[in-house]
């Protein structure tokens, strides 16, 4: 970071950092970050004091904005980035807030060359340049550790895109093996689809069969939300995801919790 970057953090941080009282208020609330130990909670409480900062936060409908949603948002989309580069959600800036799902009209071409429309039903979309768009109803049961966050899947869905269109391959970091990254998500994907398509009700959402973009959105709301149930599915895809969130969601559980998991199995 150039000294101006620097400066210009520090300048925020001393005149915008979310208020200790309200912070807490908003960590206890979030059992997905019950985990974080002090130094990283004083590291996420800076990056989504910037986060808040720097993005506009826009309603729709009738939905109203206010700092205890601003900051649900900020603290789970900082936890995907806590230990990545603060530029990671660069080149946008609007997040938009409907009350509750919402509409999205959609055109596609067949291979006839025959145009279909449809709605679609959305809790939240992300749109490559530019804005994420939420339901606030589904903010805010978001992050309680329960399998569902809408926060981190969109979220996910705009690191992704860091490289294009998402894909399910956002850009590695050095060190990173792109063919083994392809080869665990490619084989968990498959092997995720044949469950679907044969019937079976599996433990993670089949929304997530749709394609290889919302197969990485949602395996990452499974790696934060209900790790234990990630690496016993799909462990390559949960080491993946370790280097590439350089976070280990797993071994910071509380003990009672993983020895609760192992002794089901």
């Amino acid at each position: 970071m150039s000294w101006f970057g620097r400066w210009r953090r520090a300048r925020i941080l001393a005149r915008h950092a979310i208020p200790v009282d309200a912070f807490e208020a908003a960590l206890a609330n979030l059992p997905i970050l019950h985990r974080l130990d002090a130094s990283e909670r004083t590291r996420l409480r800076e990056s989504a004091s910037l986060f808040i900062h720097d993005k506009t936060f826009s309603a729709a409908g009738d939905s109203g904005i206010d700092d205890s949603i601003r900051l649900a948002i900020a603290l789970q989309a900082c936890l995907l980035t806590l230990n990545l580069g603060e530029d990671s959600y660069r080149s946008w800036s609007e997040i938009i807030l409907y009350p509750d799902e919402f509409l999205r009209s959609r055109e596609e071409m067949d291979e006839a060359g025959v145009v279909h429309h449809s709605r679609d039903i959305l809790s939240g979309e992300s749109w490559l340049g530019g804005p994420l768009v939420l339901s606030r109803a589904d903010v805010e049961a978001s992050g309680q550790a329960d399998g569902f966050n809408v926060v981190l899947h969109e979220f996910a869905h705009k690191l992704d895109m860091l490289n294009g269109n998402a894909n399910g391959f956002p850009p590695l970091h050095r060190g990173m093996d792109a063919a083994a990254w392809a080869q665990d998500f490619s084989t968990a994907y498959e092997d995720l689809c044949r469950r679907v398509d044969s019937g079976e009700d599996t433990a993670i959402d089949p929304y997530a069969t749709a394609d290889p973009a919302e197969f990485f959105a949602v395996l990452t709301e499974v790696f934060f939300e209900t790790p234990h149930l990630l690496d016993a599915e799909y462990p390559a895809v949960y080491q993946q995801l370790q280097q590439f969130f350089r976070q280990h969601p797993l071994a910071a559980m509380p003990s009672g919790q993983r020895l609760e998991f192992h002794e089901h199995d």
